[in-house]
């Protein structure tokens, strides 16, 4: 399911514009980390008991996630739960690469194996 806040970008899409009631079992990618609607839409993903939250990012700078969620009061503990960088470290570069990296990356959390996290 695509979440798109912005109308304006949605035209087209088959999105919806809140975030909508997810379960146990939902895991959340967010591929845009530097949008004004970043902070609320992972504060409203994270009053959800989803399974895993994940943020695209580069690993050598702190996410602007963190300065967001913490603007808008959300708990540290849960500010945790946000996984940075997402996918596994295969080097990747390219759009196609990037969301096979974050396919085998979530597939491997699923499974419970460490899938080459380590940046």
């Amino acid at each position: 399911m695509l979440v798109e806040p912005d109308a304006e970008r949605a035209a087209g899409l088959d999105a919806v514009s809140a975030v909508p009631d997810l379960g146990a079992d939902a895991d959340v990618v967010v591929t845009d980390h530097h949008r004004p609607e970043l902070g609320p839409v992972l504060r409203d993903v994270l009053k959800r008991d989803v399974r895993w939250v994940g943020i695209m990012g580069n690993p050598r700078h702190v996410g602007p996630h963190v300065a967001a969620l913490r603007e808008l009061g959300v708990p540290d503990a849960e500010i945790g739960r946000v996984c940075r960088p997402i996918g596994l470290n295969i080097g990747s570069r390219t759009p196609p690469e990037i969301a096979i990296a974050t396919l085998a990356g979530l597939l491997a959390d699923r499974n419970g194996k460490p899938g080459g996290f380590a940046f």
